[in-house]
């Protein structure tokens, strides 16, 4: 019985910047995409697996600084086991590719950039084949022309590929994958796992259990709440076992493991009173490691000037905590409506309640109009004044 253990992650897109993050919090996220290699290293020693496959978009792309390139090169030789990359469509093996600079295989010999179609033999009875992208975009299913090559095997074969199913999303791509000729190659012996990459949530793929994307191992984009959605299981590699004893179809394991420490979460919700504001605001208050969270909030309904006061001063104490801490404007739709009493107890006089009065008839007859924001602004100025 043959067998081996190995990681299958993808898209760690070093050098992904983030317009919401600032300075300080971009270089963190830089960070934790590095250290998310090293993680992935701990991994393997725990586990005793023998390689680590990156299944494409190694890089966001193939014109980054000296020092995004010497810092993954360093990444990258530190590993404990050997590493294969697969140029994907960010990365492509062009004739200025990131990875003749990020790779150096005189000090890093155990670091493989996957440039054709040949198998590359680990050992006696384990083979990693893979599809590398040499343009930008291609013309045609790179993992089928790399199948078409092969010949059932004895020994183990992982293959690495890189895009999306054929008939996901835009089903007239010229380079998706066709899943059905993936899965007959995996029940002839042919290869024995696809790992892919593209995708940068943890996903299954078909009835075989061979054929899997494993997700960005740091997540990357938001996940919607409550409705789910989005980048929705990002943050893990996948730890793949295959037992194999002949040419038929070998036993493959997959086992998820959470590595990623960023959270990236979009927050829909409805808020109509005091105590829907107090729900948001513990939400917020509820993420554990703030400086790693980026929240983007759509907030829907009508509130009195107490919640809004409430809710301004939240988040103006929580938003310099977070990664990021911003509204979705093209989906806010929060309404301010004071109650009687609290115009009362403004005591506004002169031009001010003048103005007020306008704003408020404003208000009523076009609840979209920009009175409601500068209303608003009125509110909270002579809240401040009076405290």
């Amino acid at each position: 019985m043959n067998k081996t253990t190995f990681i299958h992650t993808s898209d760690f897109q070093l050098g992904m910047q983030r317009w919401f993050l600032s300075g300080e919090a971009q270089a963190r996220f830089d960070d934790a995409r590095l250290e998310s290699i090293k993680r992935l290293g701990e991994l393997a020693e725990r586990t005793g697996a023998e390689f680590i496959v990156v299944a494409g978009d190694v890089f966001e792309r193939n014109s980054l600084s000296s020092q995004v390139t010497g810092r993954a090169r360093e990444a990258l030789e530190k590993l404990p086991v050997p590493v294969f990359l697969l140029p994907g469509n960010h990365d492509p093996l062009i004739a200025d590719s990131v990875f003749f600079t990020a790779v150096n295989k005189e000090t890093a010999p155990d670091v493989h950039v996957i440039a054709d179609y040949e198998p590359y033999v680990l050992r006696e009875g384990v083979e990693i084949v893979g599809a590398p992208y040499k343009a930008r975009t291609a013309t045609h299913d790179l993992v089928a022309e790399m199948l078409g090559t092969l010949e059932p095997t004895a020994g183990i074969r992982v293959a690495i590929g890189h895009g999306q199913i054929h008939g996901w999303g835009d089903a007239d791509k010229l380079d998706s994958i066709d899943l059905g000729n993936v899965e007959s190659k995996v029940r002839d012996g042919v290869i024995d796992y696809l790992a892919l990459g593209d995708t940068h949530s943890t996903m299954e793929l078909g009835s075989t259990g061979a054929v899997w994307f494993s997700g960005s191992p740091e997540t990357t984009d938001f996940r919607h709440l409550p409705a789910g959605g989005g980048e929705s299981d990002s943050g893990n590699a996948l730890v793949i076992t295959i037992e194999k004893d002949s040419a038929a179809q070998a036993q493959v394991t997959v086992e998820k493991e959470a590595i990623g420490q960023w959270i990236f979460e979009s927050i829909d919700m409805d808020v109509n009173s005091e105590d829907d504001v107090e729900r948001f605001i513990q939400q917020l208050n509820d993420y554990p490691d703030k400086h790693r969270t980026v929240i983007k909030y759509g907030l829907r309904g009508t509130i009195n000037l107490a919640a809004q006061t409430r809710l301004d001063a939240a988040i103006e104490q929580l938003e310099p905590v977070f990664a990021s801490l911003k509204p979705r404007q093209r989906v806010m739709d929060l309404y301010l409506a004071p109650e009687e009493d609290e115009l009362a107890n403004l005591s506004l006089t002169g031009f001010a309640a003048s103005a007020l009065d306008e704003l408020m008839a404003d208000i009523h007859n076009d609840p979209d109009s920009i009175s409601r924001d500068a209303a608003n602004l009125l509110f909270r100025l002579t809240r401040k004044d009076a405290s």
